[in-house]
């Protein structure tokens, strides 16, 4: 077998086994269905192994991973109409009013998406890499053509804007 299509698959198969788990999770989240979340992930792989079996090179596989199930996610979206927020409030879906620590420590709250969604545009890419898709400052910059410094400027205003958001609605419901 030829050395550079077995470091492929190899690469894939670490991929596989290092990202699925938060492809998995990351995919249901966004479309709201565990089952469906998976079907996507399996396409991002089919994907993905379909461009390295072309000839395609990936420097950075969990960005360029998370890029092709972004790419799935938006076509799923397009093919559904979205829910409003007052149907997903109907179906048990609760804003959280946590703390503004828990908020900055861990982003894994409905008052934290619906914030980031508040954000000007700038940012909200860049905070839904960061924090949502755990992307690094390296795999971001990948992605984005952009250099790591500037995604750590835009983390780091994109951050301040969001504590402003959070702390101007505490005071809202306060």
């Amino acid at each position: 077998m030829d050395p550079k299509i077995r470091a492929q698959e190899d690469a894939f198969t670490r991929a596989h086994e290092d990202f699925q788990k938060g492809l998995r999770s990351y995919a249901s989240f966004k479309v709201s269905s565990a089952s469906l979340g998976e079907d996507l992930v399996q396409d991002t792989f089919i994907k993905t192994w379909t461009y390295l079996v072309k000839g395609g090179e990936i420097s950075a596989m969990k960005a360029f991973l998370y890029h092709v199930l972004n790419g799935l996610i938006i076509d799923e979206y397009r093919k559904k109409k979205s829910s409003s927020l007052d149907v997903l409030l109907e179906k048990g879906f609760e804003l959280h009013d946590d703390s503004a620590e828990r908020l900055i420590n861990h982003f894994d709250g409905a008052t934290a998406i619906l914030l980031i969604e508040k954000l000007p545009k700038a940012y909200q890419k860049v905070m839904h890499m960061r924090y949502i898709q755990d992307l690094s400052l390296e795999e971001m910059a990948e992605l984005t053509g952009k250099t790591k410094n500037t995604m750590a400027v835009h983390a780091h205003r994109g951050m301040e804007k969001l504590r402003a958001l959070y702390d101007e609605q505490k005071n809202i419901v306060c």
